[in-house]
């Protein structure tokens, strides 16, 4: 669980992609999927170094003639602030079915509540009678 409270989306995507990788354990190989699951909050107190506010852009594109679309970065984070986080670990990761894959195992939350939580031990006995 990493807390992106005035962290920079870069550096912080950096840690993020990383983890997803799994270049952080002994046993990384490249052909394989040995990352961890990764939860990241409060996305909304994310900072955008320098002048990157109102200067990023993020394009899109809906496939018909006309359906270009720019939004400004500061607009994006106004809006939806896990889409900025979100989009900023998916270019770090690889563009096959194993960076797809590692995508999966990342969330994104905008505040601090999430509905992950750790795993309880359960006595045996109880959930055998």
């Amino acid at each position: 669980m990493i807390d992106a409270s005035n962290e920079a989306v870069g550096r912080l995507a950096t840690v993020v992609a990383r983890l997803l990788n799994g270049k952080h354990k002994p046993t990384y190989a490249p052909y394989l999927d040995g990352g961890d699951h990764v939860i990241v909050i409060n996305a909304e107190k994310v900072m955008l170094s320098g002048g990157k506010a109102d200067q990023k852009m993020y394009y899109r594109h809906s496939g018909y003639p006309g359906g270009f679309r720019a939004v400004r970065a500061s607009d994006e984070l106004a809006k939806r602030p896990t889409r900025v986080i979100e989009r900023a670990v998916r270019g770090m990761l690889p563009r096959t079915s194993l960076g797809r894959q590692m995508y999966r195992k990342l969330r994104v939350y905008a505040g601090s509540a999430h509905p992950h939580a750790g795993q309880v031990a359960q006595n045996r006995e109880e959930t055998t009678s």
